[in-house]
């Protein structure tokens, strides 16, 4: 089996819900990929005052993605930064430690078990005892110490994946981005970029390539991956002379904080199957002539959805696995100072430059 095929998978897996602050809707669809890698997270209430939402777009298989879905958002409230109100800090940290829990004997065993490489009848993985304590995490300790066994020394996954994540906690919003994915605001209708997509030939991501011991061929880290930040990759941060964030391919994220307002519409989270497709302020005036006719998010995303698969596999856009989130603010949206509303507009820019493209 290639990479596409013969003709595309179109059933959408959907979602909407809501709170008293925001509301939500979601699509994903597999198209014309041979395997469905995206993932996503979407918890309106993940504390009392917080809402986070993630997308995560594989590469080389799904498990990295899932893994992120499953555990990502959980780092975030674990970190005891998080406690004291900076959040940039602990999902900075999160991303992080995403890396860090994939290695070793529990962290393999997690990714097979989100691989499907488990025999749900016999309770083995690739020939070995499986413990049923740890189909879900659930009852396991949370401190992921090193466990004995015969994948200990399991380096962490060669497969990674893109995460973009958005976490709105009253009128803060927080977007940690690491990859392609991205997000967008809409205020007043204008598009506005919050994060932006890590590519290799980006100069600040080509110093520390090849600082690191890497090179850029086709626009590709060491001729393969077209992407410069990454949770999981491991094979491009073995160098133990550097820490992390200085790796040939990394997972550290920016770290965009707007101060929310009563212009914001909403935010817009997609994988890059949807970016190939539509340009940033193409999607809000999308969504936004689509909302005059459908309140459900996520129909509108189904639509997206729809507009973007491509006829067939000639061309490559339109090809992609496609996953994105729409997140509307219910108004009013509590006020913020002139101050803080003057220094979140200098942190918005125009879209639509050719450097956004992916």
């Amino acid at each position: 089996m290639g990479i596409y095929l013969s003709s595309p998978k179109t059933e959408k897996f959907s979602e909407d819900g809501e709170n008293d602050r925001l509301r939500y809707g979601l699509s994903s669809m597999q198209g014309w990929r041979a395997t469905m890698e995206d993932a996503h997270a979407a918890y309106p209430d993940l504390d009392d005052s917080t809402s986070f939402f993630g997308v995560y777009d594989g590469h080389g298989g799904k498990v990295v993605a899932k893994f992120c879905a499953k555990f990502l958002h959980k780092q975030v409230l674990k970190h005891e930064v998080y406690e004291a109100g900076d959040i940039g800090s602990s999902v900075q940290r999160a991303f992080f430690r995403m890396d860090e829990m994939m290695r070793g004997q529990r962290g393999w065993r997690e990714l097979a078990v989100l691989g499907d490489k488990i025999n749900k009848f016999t309770g083995m993985i690739e020939g070995l005892i499986w413990s049923p304590r740890s189909s879900d995490g659930s009852d396991q300790p949370d401190d992921w110490a090193f466990e004995e066994g015969p994948h200990s020394d399991f380096a962490g996954p060669t497969s990674g994946s893109t995460a973009c994540v958005a976490i709105i906690r009253k009128n803060q919003l927080i977007v940690a981005n690491a990859g392609d994915s991205r997000c967008v605001i809409s205020r007043k209708g204008q598009a506005y970029n919050l994060s932006r997509d890590h590519k290799p030939d980006l100069e600040a991501e080509k110093e520390r390539i090849l600082k690191a011991g890497g090179f850029i061929h086709a626009g590709r880290v060491n001729g393969s991956l077209n992407l410069a930040r990454a949770i999981g990759d491991m094979e491009f941060k073995q160098n133990k002379f550097l820490p992390a964030e200085k790796q040939i391919v990394t997972a550290n994220p920016d770290i965009n904080t707007v101060e929310l307002c009563d212009d914001d519409d909403f935010i817009v989270l997609a994988c890059d199957g949807i970016w190939d497709c539509m340009s940033s302020q193409q999607l809000v005036d999308f969504i936004h002539e689509q909302l005059h006719s459908e309140s459900k998010l996520s129909v509108v995303c189904e639509r997206v959805l729809d507009r973007c698969l491509a006829p067939s596999t000639a061309g490559g856009e339109g090809c992609d696995n496609m996953t994105m989130m729409i997140v509307q603010f219910k108004k009013p949206i509590q006020a913020a100072s002139s101050g803080s509303e003057q220094s979140s507009q200098s942190r918005l820019t125009d879209t639509d430059s050719k450097s956004e493209e992916s």
